[in-house]
């Protein structure tokens, strides 16, 4: 407990020293965030729940807490809040679609000794919760992509205000590519940094490469990871139109 509140504090110093008082909105919002997530677990544990509407109620609110209490009411929080969204109701609808599919719902064999004393008959569609998590686990990464993208761009705007919608458009698009392989890199390994101890268990038992690909954990996790780098891609053009279209409108009707 002793070594968790000095870390939190040497963080919050950090934050507050580097970003000032957005740094110190931004330490705070991490409690907010970690405050929808439970409550989100505790309403999609009940019998009867919706964990998709439940999914896209918290991405909203997500989205606001990192969007508008972080950096304020504004064009660019706003764009990147639509963005956002969109690409949220995109991706959910193909993650669900998958994840029917790819029957990567449930747990793995790799799981069963543990979970052996537990009942599995909770009353939740494991299909949803799948999906849920999947778009839980990118929602961060689509944030802050669309708000990389935004921020930029109405600075291009402001420096540039005989800029054509194309040529703001086209501007989005090249600062997103240059965002594209980082932010799916570090999706990457930040997945398979978790599972890292999995990948040795894995060499341990001495599972093929067959085995390895058709496990319901290792396929989870790279569906996660590519559905994950396809959210990132889809908000970068989704951003990049929406705030072009925006800026120049406001621009036409100042």
């Amino acid at each position: 407990m002793n070594t968790l509140l000095v870390l939190a504090i040497i963080l919050f110093l950090l934050m507050v020293w580097v970003g000032g008082k957005k740094g110190a909105r931004s330490f705070i919002a991490l409690f907010f965030n970690f405050g929808v997530l439970f409550l989100t677990v505790l309403f999609m544990s009940n019998p009867g729940s919706s964990p998709i509407a439940l999914t896209l109620f918290a991405c909203t609110v997500i989205s606001c807490i990192n969007l508008f209490y972080i950096n304020n009411v504004n064009i660019k929080t706003a764009t990147a809040f639509v963005a956002t969204i969109i690409t949220t109701v995109i991706l959910l609808i193909l993650i669900v679609m998958i994840t029917d599919h790819a029957m990567i719902q449930g747990f793995g064999e790799e799981e069963i000794e543990e979970l052996s004393i537990f009942s599995l008959y909770v009353g939740v569609d494991f299909v949803k919760i799948g999906a849920a998590m999947i778009i839980m686990s990118t929602i961060g990464a689509i944030i802050d992509v669309a708000i990389s993208i935004s921020s930029p761009m109405r600075e291009i705007s402001n420096h540039n205000p005989d800029i054509t919608r194309k040529a703001l458009f086209l501007s989005g698009l090249s600062i997103g590519r240059d965002i594209l392989g980082t932010s799916t890199n570090t999706l990457f390994f930040a997945f398979f940094g978790g599972y890292m101890a999995l990948l040795i268990w894995y060499k341990d038992l001495s599972y093929t490469a067959g085995q390895i690909v058709n496990s319901k954990i290792f396929s989870a996790e790279m569906i996660t990871i590519l559905c994950a780098g396809i959210g990132v891609a889809l908000i970068i053009p989704i951003t990049s139109w929406i705030t072009a279209y925006v800026l120049v409108k406001a621009r036409e009707k100042a």
